[in-house]
């Protein structure tokens, strides 16, 4: 059912809890990262064009040729992570500032980068209005990371890569994880999750996807 949440704050209410129940349902039961994604209305990161579709199972586009992921997405790749509240977490990929804004709910610092300065500018007032007082933002090239706030515990991509960073895999704490999507920029990738290791990276496997591409180098529009 195609609900319109800003018309009413009761239809916000009944959207947010069918996204739990779906995610739920999904096999996404921690109740922190249920509870932050109930605390994040997500039609504040949608375009109106889009507001209908809010809270609905799919990937919605926004400015800049991105997009804001499925919810059930959005859930997967944040559960994990297996975040705590002391965590300095990286995210590359900006956008909306969605995952973002759920990201900061659970973990300490998220220090967020993305190459397109108009979607920082959008994410950083929707930040304000959420009064989230622990992301800082960078408009760069996310491929390189931060270095200069390395190292992270937690590090998630939100386009696909055809191979990881090298640099990412470096800014990463031993025990850290690296979530991302992997693979050709035209078709299924898949959504990795990797384990810094004494001996390297433990992979997993975690669901096939589709991501719009990781793209080097810092966007010409401002």
């Amino acid at each position: 059912m195609a609900i319109t949440p800003n018309d009413d704050p009761e239809d916000r209410r009944v959207a947010i809890a069918e996204l739990i129940l779906r995610l739920r349902r999904s096999g996404i039961m921690d109740k922190h990262v249920l509870g932050a994604i109930e605390s994040v209305p997500r039609d504040v990161f949608v375009p109106p064009e889009s507001q209908d579709h809010s809270y609905s199972e799919r990937a919605l586009a926004i400015d800049c040729g991105q997009t804001i992921s499925a919810p059930v997405i959005v859930g997967m790749m944040t559960l994990a992570l297996d975040l705590s509240d002391r965590d300095r977490v990286l995210e590359i990929g900006t956008g909306s500032g969605y995952q973002t804004a759920i990201l900061a709910r659970l973990c300490r610092w998220v220090y967020t980068i993305e190459r397109f300065r108009t979607l920082v500018l959008a994410a950083e007032s929707r930040f304000q209005t959420l009064r989230l007082a622990n992301v800082t933002t960078l408009v760069d090239d996310g491929t390189k990371g931060w270095p200069e706030e390395a190292p992270f515990d937690k590090i998630i991509v939100t386009a696909a890569a055809e191979e990881v960073p090298e640099a990412l895999l470096k800014q990463v704490r031993l025990g850290g994880i690296v979530v991302l999507p992997v693979g050709p920029q035209d078709g299924v990738q898949k959504l990795m999750r990797l384990t810094r290791t004494v001996d390297g990276f433990l992979e997993k496997s975690l669901a096939d996807v589709r991501f719009v591409p990781l793209i080097p180098g810092k966007a010409a529009q401002l």
